[in-house]
């Protein structure tokens, strides 16, 4: 049926259809736009497509348990990304080239002196992680502040010369001692002409005048910044290795191998030592059986030693055995006399040392109650001073304080002088 021979009704609502069908068309693929490009945007911010990020290599021996795009961590944190692994041509002194990247902020942990690249076992099926650590020392990895070679009498007109450092490391003349380190202000050029440098690469650090691009990374070996393009080197970052936990196992195994023949010699020393004590525990076992009968003899007579009559009661005689006796009876009197004495005597004491802390009180007592009690007895010593003292000079008690006299120690002679004669006189 053609369009024309429907009836107004019928086209009025089949243009309202495709209205509302266009309308639900257009929403749902503005949903699907939006939902497309929300997850772009979650995607871009948790990998950090739109992050600015610094390119890093290392070197390990082996490439096992890496590959491109595992995670690098720092600080137990995700990082950056591995981004190549392949090897170095042969006759090269290293075996694996890795490359990596950090993301913004945390390349700027990565410094001169104390970053390195670990890598360290995972798990235990042969999974390896890149680890870098923290720099302590020296000059960050890359800048973001211009760089520029000026020979040193034009260091002098650079404009606002208090942001300006230097980008590489001074050393004397003889290439070993180190003048001045890199980003040090620019106020020594009389020590830096002095080791004959004509020129000198420096760098701006004004807030103004950063980039957001890197400028520069820090080469170790030459001591310096180099300009930063896309073609040159990336920063080198040194690693320490951990052998993959196969590589472990296979030296655990080893070790068990060679021990292996001595463990079993082990186990069948074990096993004789075994056998001889069974054998030992058997001896002793009819050593015991024979040493009934001679044990049974010596409990009876030694009961027979203890009976009345006996050869013990022989040997020491009847006298002696009361003496014993009566000697242990008195002792035992004795000591609990002493017992009951030295309870008396402590309890008497302890009467004493009462009877003395209420004394003791008691002056307390009357030394508070009257303050002057002290100025008293003082000025009363004084005046048993004074009366000691007028005693000892009165005529009738002065013969009782005289201090009897004693030998004095005889006197030394002394040495005669001897005459000088002419000769001693005359000068010399």
């Amino acid at each position: 049926m053609a369009l024309q021979d429907l009836t107004p009704q019928l086209r009025t609502r089949l243009n309202r259809m495709e209205r509302a069908v266009g309308w639900f068309v257009l929403l749902a693929t503005a949903l699907l736009v939006f939902g497309f490009g929300y997850y772009l945007r979650n995607t871009a911010k948790r990998k950090g497509w739109f992050l600015t990020k610094a390119p890093y290599f290392t070197f390990t021996d082996r490439a096992a348990g890496l590959k491109a795009g595992d995670p690098v961590l720092l600080m137990g944190l995700e990082v950056g990304r591995i981004t190549e692994i392949k090897p170095m041509p042969p006759y090269e002194p290293y075996e694996i080239y890795v490359q990596f990247e950090l993301k913004d902020p945390f390349y700027g942990y990565i410094w001169s002196e104390g970053s390195r690249a670990h890598v360290v076992t995972a798990d235990l099926l042969g999974k390896r992680v890149l680890e870098v650590t923290k720099g302590i020392q020296g000059v960050p990895s890359y800048i973001f502040s211009p760089l520029r070679d000026v020979a040193l009498k034009e260091v002098a007109t650079l404009p606002q010369p208090e942001h300006w450092r230097l980008a590489e490391d001074v050393y004397a003349t003889n290439g070993l001692d180190l003048i001045l380190p890199a980003l040090s202000h620019l106020t020594n050029l009389n020590l830096i002409a002095s080791v004959g440098r004509s020129t000198i690469r420096v760098l701006d650090t004004h807030p103004e005048r950063q980039k957001k691009f890197f400028t520069g990374v820090w080469r170790d070996k030459a001591g310096r910044y180099d300009f930063h393009t896309k073609t040159n080197k990336p920063y080198w970052l040194r690693s320490d290795e951990t052998p993959a936990i196969t590589d472990r196992l296979e030296k655990l195994v080893a070790q068990v191998e060679v021990a292996l023949p001595n463990i079993l010699s082990l186990t069948n020393q074990i096993s004789r030592v075994l056998a001889n004590s069974s054998e030992l525990t058997s001896n002793l076992n009819v050593v015991a059986l024979n040493a009934q009968p001679a044990s049974a003899n010596l409990a009876a007579l030694s009961a027979q030693l203890r009976a009345p009559g006996a050869l013990g009661e022989w040997a020491l005689g009847t006298n002696v055995q009361r003496q014993l006796e009566a000697t242990l009876e008195s002792a035992n009197t004795t000591l609990s006399h002493t017992d009951t004495n030295l309870t008396g005597l402590v309890e008497n004491l302890a009467r004493s040392l009462d009877n003395l802390a209420e004394i003791t009180s008691n002056l307390n007592a009357q030394v508070q109650a009257n303050t002057n009690i002290l100025s008293g007895i003082s000025s009363a010593v004084v005046d048993v001073d004074d009366l000691v003292q007028g005693l000892k000079r009165h005529w009738l008690l002065r013969s009782a304080f005289k201090v009897k006299a004693t030998n004095a120690p005889p006197a030394q002679p002394s040495s005669p002088q001897r005459r000088l004669s002419p000769r001693d006189s005359a000068p010399h």
